[in-house]
Parts: C-alpha cells; structure tokens; sequence
C-alpha cells in the first residue's frame, strides 16, 4: 500500500487537497491511505523518519510559510525516501526551476488555477503513482496479493507475520497498522523471501520483526507487541537465522 502525505500551510486548501485524494483513492479503488494531511512541514518530516525505508506519495505545497518551503522539504524527504512520488502544488509558477536546483526529482509542478483544474491534475499524478506502485510488484521486494477485486502490494519489510485465519484457507498478513486477510497457501509463504520463517503451523514470521524469543514458553515477541507461538522443530532454525542475520 502507497502512503499518501500532503503539506499544505493554508487550512482552507489542505482540506480540498484532502477531499481530492480520499475521493480519487476510494473511487479508482487505487491500493493508497491517506497517511497525513498536515499545515506543519516538520510534522511530515518526522512521520517520514518514522517510515524510513518506506515508499510514498507527497504533495508539497511550494510556499508554506514556516522556516523550510515545500522544495527543501521534500530534499530533506529524500534523504529517507528516495524512490518516492513528489508533487509540488503552488501559485508561484516562476519557482519551479528551484526543482531542479534541488534534485528531488517530482512528477509534477502544479499550478493553482482553478479547483477543477487542480483536481484533474492532481488526480492525474495518483494514476501515475498507482501505475508505478502496480509495476513495483514485479520486484522481489514487493508480496503482490488478491483481494475481492483489487490487488494489494506490501514491501517485504513492512510485512511483520502471517498467520492462518478461522476462515478456511484465509491467511491474515499483519503490518504495524494493517491486517489484511487473502487466500493464500500457508506453506508457499516462507518461498517468498529467506526472512519469512514457518515458525508454526499457524504463523510465518518475519525474522527481522522479531524482539526476543522466550525459549521456555515457545514464543516469538514481535516488534508490534504481538506474539507468534514457535514450534520446538522451528526453534532451532529461528534462533539460527536471528543470530545470522
């Protein structure tokens, strides 16, 4: 899933941005969330350290009114998403070649003409997005799966564990924010990636999610606060990789 950020200083447009996005994601079923819409750059800057290593969608407004504009903070995104989709929305045309000073790469410059205009090519920008989120599922990092009708993808390091569902054949992936139940065959999991260990009959882990094992009791404690039962023919091979990894 594409986590969605917005930077907008002006009250009164951040909340069009908003409507914008959440009406385009629901509406195109694009795999996206809405992950913050903020009028404090410093406040999206400390959300992305948070996400580090994490891919995103950014919509910058230029002139925000604070001690950074909406061009260098997306160079400070950079330094912690480099991969990651920026868009610039501003009434100053003449400041677009500071884009280029900076190096950060956006899709696009938008201009604030009209709001049906802006609409239109800021709903552009998420078809692109969407279109290189979807073409990202043929990387061996990215666990591409079916639900209902759309098509869901999870970097491997966002993924915490699997465990089987009370619905037959349904497995449920948990991320640090998300649960998401598919079906899928328990045992093809662990082919997926080395990181993913079968550690019971009902959970795959991913062994770098992974705080403490408790040798005594059989369990793995997990980054989230959950836990995964481990079987004493997996404990083994999980204190293995954890020591090797």
């Amino acid at each position: 899933m594409l986590n969605v950020y917005i930077c907008e200083d002006d009250k009164r447009q951040l909340d069009g941005l908003t409507a914008i996005v959440r009406t385009t994601i629901m509406m195109e079923e694009y795999d996206m969330n809405l992950k913050l819409a903020t009028t404090n750059p410093l406040n999206l800057l400390n959300e992305v350290k948070k996400k580090k290593n994490s891919i995103g969608l950014y919509i910058l407004d230029v002139d925000l009114n604070s001690t950074i504009n909406g061009i260098e903070l997306a160079a400070e995104i950079r330094k912690f998403d480099v991969s990651g989709t920026i868009i610039f929305v501003t009434t100053h045309e003449e400041m677009a070649y500071l884009t280029f000073t900076y190096k950060v790469e956006a899709i696009d410059y938008i201009i604030k003409d009209t709001p049906e205009k802006l609409r239109i090519d800021v709903s552009s920008c998420l078809k692109v997005a969407n279109e290189r989120q979807s073409h990202e599922s043929f990387s061996e990092d990215i666990f591409t799966i079916k639900v209902g009708s759309r098509r869901k993808n999870f970097h491997y390091d966002d993924i915490i564990y699997f465990e089987t569902s009370d619905t037959p054949h349904k497995i449920i992936l948990h991320t640090e924010n998300s649960m998401t139940e598919f079906y899928y065959p328990i045992k093809d999991l662990e082919k997926i990636d080395p990181r993913f260990i079968r550690c019971h009959k009902s959970y795959v882990v991913n062994n770098q999610k992974i705080e403490s094992v408790d040798i005594k009791k059989r369990i793995a404690n997990l980054i989230n606060g959950d836990t995964c039962l481990v079987s004493v023919r997996a404990m083994s091979k999980l204190h293995h990789n954890r020591i090797s990894k």
